[in-house]
């Protein structure tokens, strides 16, 4: 599923038992919390065109920038993103065929089990079979900085999508998964 709402309450994708990346993130989020893990998130604007692979035949309705929300959590003095947090556990669900290519029925929540999603360029080392797929620097057009929450980055800098676009998209991407 796909959706567009990225403030729907994490006891609704609970409820549903599916969400977009953003949303399963969020409930990741919640989680942390909930165990007493500070967690803050990192607002991101992302070229539209990164979602082409995964939305072939819906590129002219993919927005030219979206409004990402990236988790971060504190664990012990640092603020790791959520990428960094399987970066020393070994990679079971690692395939021989690259890393990811938000193409496929894979969807960058599911890759960050098994690649270091890198927003800055290649300064992190990536699994040797994922290599450049696991820098999307080039798709980053602006950081807007740190949020306490990811409601607080979309009261600021507002969803992707204006509320009427929301209303006629998300009946239609909330019932289909990606590839359309």
């Amino acid at each position: 599923m796909y959706s567009v709402e990225e403030r729907r309450p994490v006891s609704e994708v609970l409820r549903l038992g599916r969400g977009s990346c953003s949303q399963r993130m969020a409930v990741l989020e919640a989680v942390a919390r909930a165990q007493g893990i500070p967690t803050r998130v990192r607002g991101l604007v992302v070229d539209g065109s990164f979602w082409y692979p995964r939305f072939p035949r819906m590129r002219r309705l993919v927005p030219d920038q979206v409004v990402l929300a990236w988790p971060e959590f504190r664990i012990a003095t640092s603020w790791l993103p959520i990428s960094d947090l399987f970066a020393d556990s070994p990679n079971p669900h690692e395939r021989a065929d690259g890393g990811f290519t938000n193409a496929g029925p894979e969807t960058l929540f599911e890759a960050l089990s098994r690649t270091n999603v890198d927003w800055d360029g290649p300064t992190t080392t990536c699994p040797a079979s994922a290599a450049a797929p696991c820098d999307l620097s080039a798709y980053l057009l602006t950081d807007l900085g740190h949020f306490n929450s990811r409601d607080d980055l979309f009261t600021r800098h507002g969803q992707t999508l204006c509320a009427p676009a929301r209303l006629l998209a998300e009946p239609i991407l909330g019932r289909r998964a990606a590839g359309l």
